[in-house]
């Protein structure tokens, strides 16, 4: 190693003892554990905007079903008939008495 500086040098005796310091027993995940975890994390918070751009786009207004509105004017006026009073939306439903 005739072309590198002191500086250099110093360095590499540095980094040298400090590898040696290493436990060679000990398991790391090293870079490519931490390649796969920024891609994970990164696939992650891609796939959170996606889904937060999508729920914004949903319209949670519900819209009645008209079917579902005739069965329960239906039911309701059934049961206003057995009781033997009129039933209170009679003019909407068309069931009611005329007025002449």
């Amino acid at each position: 190693m005739p072309d590198m500086s002191a500086s250099a040098s110093l360095a590499m005796t540095h980094l040298v003892s400090f590898a040696k310091e290493v436990d060679e027993d000990k398991v790391t995940p090293g870079v490519l554990g931490f390649i796969v975890f920024a891609a994970m994390a990164l696939a992650v918070w891609a796939l959170m905007k996606s889904m937060n751009r999508h729920m914004s786009r949903v319209d949670f207004t519900q819209v009645p079903d008209p079917k579902a509105e005739q069965g329960e004017t239906a039911e309701q006026t059934e049961k206003a008939e057995q009781a033997g009073a009129e039933p209170a939306d009679a003019e909407t439903s068309g069931q009611g008495r005329k007025q002449g």
